[in-house]
């Protein structure tokens, strides 16, 4: 028998979560024995645990009833996930098993857009107006009162996934049943909202709260494109970003109005005339590899201190490197068939190219919003490194332009 700690995991069985998420699994599992709850059969997760249990983990009652299970056969110290749509009941799993957690409401008040919007506003955070409506009637009185552009998005999704601008009373419906299909899919909340047009960049916050006490550990810039969309399409993390005292204070009192109390956040804002304006909170581990980032550039790991807090423990957050790292997300310039995709031989063997990873292959479909999302329209990913954030990006770019992506367009 093992004399590590046990740790449950709640997680989702999905196709490309090795790429983006396996890292977290591989970090947490050196350090504790991995049991996991997940909604289908393990493939790539089975050298990394010890058990499992599969159960739907947006069925509470199942989910409960798994984790006994486990808890049952096993010493479990804590429960984590960095599934989003799990946050909310791996909270309850934690609370019901007696282990560490955010308060499971808190957890919520992240998940429901429209809550972290009127605790901000209560608590004196600088934000967004926000109106919650149910039609495209209260939607297109909403933005009169508000102002265009304005911004519509489902009030419990994630990814950007429902999130389009509208810059005029015409584009209103359109832009309203993008966005309410989109909250249609959603398990926790229907509406949609319709919000202040925050115009600056684009960035967010990775943080780590143990115990009530907040540490801000890194600032990601991010690129946005793909308008009127806001598909996210690169991230930077730069362990010496100067932004980081300045948005530091506001990522923390956002979490503190929320009742955030323990585990790791991912706060995104916009920097509106250089002062932070929050978009939203999301409490769990910023996707697209962001916690890899983190480690390359300042060598604090984000998963193990998840794991860590979930247990109970506080988590290491000495910065051990000070460097970039940066990941740029491979999207076609129109939706049709993938025909062909490679990198020059020129930057294939950089040694500050640290991955690249191609996710979709020759015959596939490529579909771009508002037919698809960015499941659907990703290739793929690379990352890139260097001593700067500066320098880290200007590498991205020039892999970017060695690409050979060819899309060829649907016949209409």
């Amino acid at each position: 028998m093992s004399d590590r700690p046990v740790i449950l995991v709640v997680t989702a069985a999905d196709e490309d979560a090795e790429e983006y998420r396996g890292y977290c699994l591989e970090s947490v599992a050196s350090h504790y024995d991995v049991v996991l709850i997940s909604d289908a059969a393990p493939t790539w997760e089975r050298s990394h645990v010890i058990d499992v249990e599969i159960a739907d983990p947006h069925d509470q009652a199942a989910l409960g009833a798994a984790g006994r299970a486990l808890a049952e056969r096993h010493d479990v110290a804590g429960v984590m996930t960095w599934t989003e749509w799990y946050v909310v009941p791996a909270a309850r799993l934690a609370r019901q098993l007696g282990r560490p957690t955010t308060a499971p409401e808190a957890v919520q008040g992240c998940r429901d857009k429209y809550v972290s919007r009127t605790l901000f506003a209560r608590h004196g955070v600088p934000s967004a107006s926000s109106v919650s409506v149910r039609t495209e009637a209260e939607a297109a009185a909403a933005a009169q009162q508000i102002g265009y552009p304005v911004v519509l998005k489902p009030a419990a999704r994630a990814a950007s996934m429902g999130v389009i601008k509208v810059d005029a009373p015409d584009g209103l419906p359109n832009a309203y049943a993008f966005a309410a299909r989109t909250a249609d899919d959603g398990v926790e909340s229907s509406r949609v909202l319709v919000e202040e047009y925050l115009n600056g960049e684009e960035i967010s916050v990775e943080c780590v709260t143990y115990r009530g006490k907040t540490t801000v550990v890194a600032v990601t810039r991010k690129t946005v494109g793909l308008p009127p969309y806001f598909e996210e399409m690169a991230h930077c993390v730069d362990g010496a970003d100067p932004l980081l005292t300045t948005v530091a204070p506001t990522a923390t009192a956002a979490l503190d109005a929320l009742g955030v109390t323990n585990g790791i956040s991912h706060v995104e804002m916009r920097l509106v005339d250089g002062r932070p304006r929050l978009i939203e909170v999301n409490a769990r581990i910023g996707g697209d590899l962001i916690g890899h980032l983190v480690r390359l550039a300042t060598g604090v790991d984000l998963a193990r201190a998840a794991a860590d807090i979930a247990c109970g423990r506080a988590p290491d957050l000495t910065r051990t490197r000070s460097r970039a790292a940066a990941i740029r997300l491979i999207y076609p310039a129109h939706s049709g068939t993938l025909t062909a995709r490679g990198l020059d031989t020129d930057v294939a063997h950089a040694d500050w190219l640290e991955r690249l990873r191609f996710q979709r292959e020759p015959g596939d479909r490529i579909q771009l919003p508002p037919q698809g999302d960015i499941f659907s329209a990703r290739i793929g990913f690379f990352i890139t490194t260097g001593p700067t954030g500066d320098v880290a990006t200007a590498r991205s770019a020039r892999v970017y332009r060695h690409l050979q992506v060819e899309v060829t367009r649907e016949a209409r």
